[in-house]
């Protein structure tokens, strides 16, 4: 066959094909920007073209959402591709055991994991068709996945949002309604967390499901499409600095051939794009960062616009910038990235071997020790990403102490672990385990530190040295209740045993606390046990059958004691041994909260805990009767003087009746002051030593000085304060910022000391003097009520595991 007869039957093949399939704006009714589609409406596209051509599209729904709308993939390739997939799928995956034998380049591109940044699901809609129609011959040697919509939830939020409130049929007037969401915008999922923050955290459930996928693939490339400010220009990589020092310098350098190309098609069309500034490849919980520890190219590109931006409006110059303009800039990004792999389709299947051969790190194994719930907790996340881990129960180990920040040893001989870097997923183990990530540059775009030890609260060593796991005889526990006991006695220092408690009272069975540590019957107990006594529990018939329940579905160990006579400590009818208040918790949303930080909460509450919690909106608080709650949390957010004279004034009555408010973050602020409770701002004296005005183009780097970017420090414990029972002298917490407040006249749970050097990451020379001793949680008693201070978030982003028995101490524990 001749070359011209070879393409005129090509270009043949392709005009049926495009005949045949229906472009979006054909099937949809509209033409594709001028209406925002709904999620359900996507769906349905992509099912058509999985049943029209079903040799070349082949869909797959992989989860639901919070909110039951459905999470597909679309797999787009060749017909001889597609009907290979399992076994080229395979022989990828073998290279990152370095025998792998394939030649297929594997691109995934992910769409509107931000629901209000719209325009790249739009976007997908174009970029599947013209695969599948003019641009079919990039897919003869590539495996396109696409995941038209990681955020379904906030996706349709924001489009039902624009739809109820845009002007007929569009104002470009930014100040128009339909270009300012409300307090709950689209950006994040159901329960108001960030999508693009939790690829390594896993705490929701379209992160969960997706990695399931995303695991089975590892593809050589990885889009994240974003949208950013409307007066941006578009950004695509390469990225800007720092990178994390386990990137490939291939994995820099193709970033600059898809960068090429992509300014290649943006030169000729006039578009404006910038590269090398702002998104950095740090924090590893990024849809481009996480994939890069994979071995991908991950990537993210940033159009302008945004949930402001809706189907046009007026930018800060002038210039009208329309929904389908955005379209077209990440359609072309898209094929781009589809072309440049499918040129390169060799040479990143040997990349991606080398990738995944042994790399000389230097500690190659991370041994930690602890409590068994929160090695069990740890063990679920690595599950989760395909790390493999090993048990210890014995020996001494030697390395860098994430305790002490030097060398040190660690005794193990009971309930140990080892992960080691020697695995497929070393180099995520290296990021995710590293006690202090290496910073090319300090100004980050996110927090610049996460240490999994210190996150899940294990004392642990890093190792030069490759440590064997060892053969650990699982043991059996027996949860049969022994109905002749006066007590049931368990301790009190993980979220397992918060989650066992919350079960208890939503039972209905009544448990006390213990106040002071003590001993019984030749054992001995801290303070926070809990005690569950068959007296209390009189009048309920199926007691002993509810707690035998409850026991076995959270594997607690419970022990049984024939008396409330103890050794040691206070007898069970002390009275330093109070029963546990059922809390009643309502938390503010709306207003002054921010969104993430209530959907933390939220999330804690529901998902976590699994207690209820009453959602009172700061639209109508002022005409709900506290009266009605025990216990009201105030999410961080931006408070200023959010609470007048009066409704200051009524806050403090309910609390002097013996309400409990928590105070998180910047909710602070609104209750100090000469109005409000006992709080203070940490007073600061300025240096005046060196007046000299600092050049314009360093002020940046000026800022910073007084900034933590997510920085990690050893704080101070008292562990006789019920805020803090579980936990030991010291706290690993993570701060976010230099907001410092000083030491309450009591009840300094955990607190900084003079040394505010962090263990591992940024903190700026001078807010390290800000922060040098000040409150990190606090309770402050206020006649038979509390306040209790959270400076720090131990709710952040829901990954910081340790911090979680504090906010569980502030509802069960503190009286």
């Amino acid at each position: 066959m001749t070359r011209f007869l070879f393409s005129l039957i090509l270009l043949v093949s392709i005009s049926v094909s495009a005949q045949q399939l229906k472009s979006p704006s054909e099937f949809l009714g509209y033409e594709l920007g001028t209406q925002f589609t709904r999620h359900h409406e996507v769906v349905d596209y992509y099912e058509y073209l999985a049943e029209s051509a079903p040799d070349r599209v082949q869909l797959t729904i992989y989860g639901k959402t919070n909110e039951r709308r459905p999470l597909i993939l679309a797999y787009v390739s060749s017909a001889e591709n597609l009907a290979n997939l399992e076994t080229i799928r395979k022989e990828h995956l073998k290279d990152t055991e370095g025998t792998g034998n394939t030649s297929k380049a594997i691109v995934w591109l992910s769409y509107n994991v931000h629901g209000n940044e719209s325009v790249s699901t739009e976007a997908s809609m174009k970029t599947i068709y013209e695969l599948l129609t003019k641009k079919s011959s990039y897919l003869e040697n590539t495996v396109v996945i696409m995941d038209p919509c990681i955020n379904p939830d906030g996706r349709d939020r924001y489009s039902n949002w624009y739809n109820q409130y845009k002007n007929t049929p569009y104002q470009v007037d930014p100040n128009s309604k339909e270009h300012n969401e409300g307090w709950w915008s689209g950006r994040s999922n159901h329960y108001m967390f960030d999508l693009n923050r939790d690829w390594a955290w896993l705490t929701q459930v379209e992160s969960q499901q997706r990695l399931k996928m995303f695991n089975q693939w590892l593809p050589h490339i990885h889009v994240d499409f974003h949208e950013q400010g409307m007066n941006n220009p578009y950004y695509f990589a390469p990225a800007a600095e720092p990178y994390h020092e386990v990137i490939t310098d291939f994995q820099r350098d193709f970033q600059v051939t898809l960068g090429r190309n992509h300014a290649k098609y943006f030169d000729a069309n006039g578009w404006f794009y910038f590269t090398k500034e702002v998104f950095d490849l740090l924090y590893p919980s990024y849809g481009d960062t996480y994939p890069i520890y994979n071995g991908s190219i991950g990537m993210t590109y940033e159009q302008g616009g945004s949930g402001r931006a809706g189907l046009g409006v007026i930018t800060a110059i002038g210039d009208t910038l329309t929904l389908k303009d955005r379209i077209a800039h990440h359609f072309t990004t898209g094929l781009s990235t589809v072309e440049v792999s499918s040129q390169n389709a060799q040479k990143l299947n040997e990349e991606f071997r080398k990738f995944h051969q042994n790399k000389e790190f230097k500690y190659q194994s991370y041994v930690l020790k602890g409590d068994r719930d929160k090695l069990d907790a740890l063990k679920s996340l690595l599950d989760k990403h395909n790390i493999a881990y090993g048990n210890l129960s014995s020996g001494s180990y030697r390395g860098h102490s994430y305790k002490t920040g030097e060398n040190g040893s660690l005794s193990i001989n009971k309930n140990g672990m080892v992960v080691s870097t020697d695995q497929p997923k070393g180099t995520l183990v290296k990021v995710l385990f590293e006690p202090n990530a290496k910073l090319s540059d300090s100004l980050t775009y996110d927090i610049t530190a996460w240490s999994l030890p210190y996150a899940y609260g294990l004392d642990a060593v890093a190792s030069t040295s490759s440590v064997s796991a060892q053969n650990v005889q699982e043991t059996t526990t027996s949860y049969n209740i022994n109905n002749g006991s006066y007590a049931y006695l368990t301790d009190w220092n993980s979220m397992d045993d918060a989650r066992f408690l919350a079960a208890l009272l939503n039972e209905g069975i009544r448990v006390r606390k213990a106040d002071h540590p003590f001993s019984i019957e030749g054992k001995s107990f801290e303070r926070g046990t809990l005690i569950i006594t068959k007296g209390d529990n009189e009048n309920k018939d199926d007691f002993t059958q509810t707690l035998q329940t409850i026991t076995a579905k959270f594997e607690k160990e419970i022990i049984p004691t024939s008396t409330g006579f103890v050794d040691t400590g206070k007898d069970f009818g002390s009275s330093a041994i109070q029963m546990v208040t059922k809390p009643k918790v309502a938390v503010l949303s709306g207003g002054p909260t921010s969104t993430l930080r209530f959907g933390e909460i939220w999330h804690f509450f529901e998902q976590q805990l699994h207690y209820p919690l009453t959602v009172i909106d700061d639209e109508y608080a002022n005409r709900v009767d506290l009266n009605e709650y025990n216990i009201l949390v105030l999410p961080d957010g931006r408070y200023g003087n959010h609470f007048n004279e009066d409704q200051l004034s009524k806050l403090k009555d309910w609390v002097r009746q013996g309400g409990k408010i928590i105070a998180m973050g910047g909710s602070i602020d609104a209750l100090d002051g000469e109005k409000g409770f006992g709080i203070e701002k940490k007073k600061m004296v300025k240096d005046t030593s060196d007046n000299t005005p600092q050049p314009y183009k360093d002020w940046e780097r000026e800022r910073i000085k007084g900034a933590i970017t997510g920085a990690i420090f050893k704080t101070k414990v008292d562990n006789s304060n019920p805020l803090a029972y579980g936990y030991g002298s010291d706290y690993f917490s993570l701060k976010l910022g230099s907001s410092a407040y000083a030491y309450l006249n009591n009840g300094n749970a955990v607190y900084l000391g003079q040394n505010t050097e962090p263990f591992s990451g940024f903190a700026g020379t001078e807010a390290q003097k800000r922060i040098s001793e000040t409150l990190v949680f606090g309770v402050e008693s206020y006649g038979r009520g509390q306040v209790i201070y959270m400076v720090d978030n131990p709710l952040f982003r829901g990954f910081w595991e340790n911090g979680k028995l504090f906010f569980a101490n502030a509802l069960f524990m503190v009286d």
